[in-house]
Formats: structure tokens, sequence, C-alpha cells
């Protein structure tokens, strides 16, 4: 069996997906800290031409809590940002597709920030073909209070993994030998690069995969989940 383990995220890029196709269990952390001008809450899309950020507003709250202990704030309004988001894509090609899909992520009635991406998460995945089983961090059977590279190691002997999936960024953060030693093989994903017309302008790479979806068919977006990417 095939694992990877990543921190929520919302809207995430293309990547994101692959590695959730590239797997047969997906490990969402619920129970980890929040870190401000991180990704969880936040992504970029494209607007007038440039990359722009678009963001879940939080309640204040302290620095200390978890994902799961995290809510939107009380005067998010799902409306407003939806029609910053289908404003910046009014003349995307797909735009009709995809609104209905954002309506449902955006008007998502809980306000606590990780059952609120969480739900994203799932409705994409189903969108977009994946049907790889979701689990999350605290219902794995470990000590919670392990760190890093211990606390994988962790999940993988508690799920029965085989193998382990880890972003190529994070081959810096991981040993080879340490996973071998547990009988898990380790794996680094990389991204193809995958170009596709934006309004005819120069080409933003790597934007969160609304920006992919308003461009591209649904059937050509689930193929490049699936295929374009290299396990290393």
């Amino acid at each position: 069996m095939r694992i990877a383990i990543m921190q929520p995220y919302f809207l995430p890029y293309i990547g994101y997906w692959q590695l959730i196709s590239a797997v047969d269990v997906f490990v969402i952390y619920d129970n980890i800290k929040y870190t401000k001008k991180g990704w969880i809450n936040r992504n970029r899309y494209l607007q007038n031409g440039r990359d722009t950020l678009f963001s879940l507003p939080l309640k204040k709250a302290s620095d200390s809590l978890n994902v799961v202990d995290r809510e939107l704030a009380a005067d998010f309004s799902a409306d407003k940002l939806l029609k910053q988001l289908c404003g910046a894509y009014a003349h995307a090609p797909c735009i009709k597709e995809v609104t209905p899909l954002l309506e449902r992520l955006l008007r998502f009635e809980d306000l606590n920030l990780f059952h609120y991406i969480h739900h994203s998460i799932v409705c994409l995945c189903h969108h977009l073909g994946i049907e790889t089983k979701i689990v999350l961090s605290s219902q794995v059977p470990i000590d919670h209070g392990l760190k890093a590279q211990e606390k994988v190691l962790a999940m993988c002997q508690a799920l029965g993994a085989q193998s382990y999936v880890n972003p190529i960024g994070g081959v810096e953060l991981y040993s080879k030998e340490a996973f071998k030693n547990l009988g898990v093989y380790l794996h680094f994903i990389k991204s193809r690069p995958f170009y596709y017309t934006q309004f005819g302008a120069e080409f933003v790479p790597w934007l969160s995969i609304l920006d992919v979806l308003m461009f591209n068919p649904l059937e050509a977006v689930n193929s490049v989940v699936s295929n374009e990417y290299d396990l290393v």
C-alpha cells in the first residue's frame, strides 16, 4: 500500500491532486498547528494577467491552536469570494462548468476551518475522478507527540504502508535509509510542466487548481492529474 501525508490546503495547485491520485491512502493533518502565511487557507489565482492571492479569513485565535480548532471569520462571505473569483475568470472557456462546483465548495456551511477545507478536498477528488481513501491524521493510532520524519514513519507503520510518497520539495527532509529500515520505500513526486492558454497572455504556472479547471476541459485535467508526474 502506498500512502502520502499532507497538510490541508484550500484549492491547492495541481501537484497536490497528483499526489493524492498517486497513492492508495491520503492522510490529512487535522491535529497540526495552523501556520500563518502558509497555504492552508489561501492560494493564488489569475487576475488581470497576474497571480493574485485569495484567502479564507479566520476568526482571531491563539497561534498555538491546531487547524481543527480554528474557525472562519464570522463575517466571511462566500458570495463575496465567489464573485471575486468568478469575476476574474468571467471570460474563461470553462467558467459555466466550474461555477456550480465553486458554489458548492464556498457555500459549505460549517465554519470550522478544517471541516471546510476537508469538504473541498473530498468534493474536488470526486470531481477529478480520484478514488483514493482519505484519512484524518488524528484517527491514526500513533504517538501524536512525535515530530517530522519520526511521525511520518510511525504513521507508515500504523497504516501498514509499503511505500510513502512525498512532494519533491521534501527531498532534504527525509532519509531513505530510515524508511528502508522500516520496510517502506520512499518516493518523491515531481509534477511535469503543464502549459495552457490563459487569456492569451504570458503563462503563469502553478496557480490554484481553480485556474486549471477554468481553462481546461475536465477530461484533460483528469488526465494530467492521473498521468503527468514522475515518482523518483
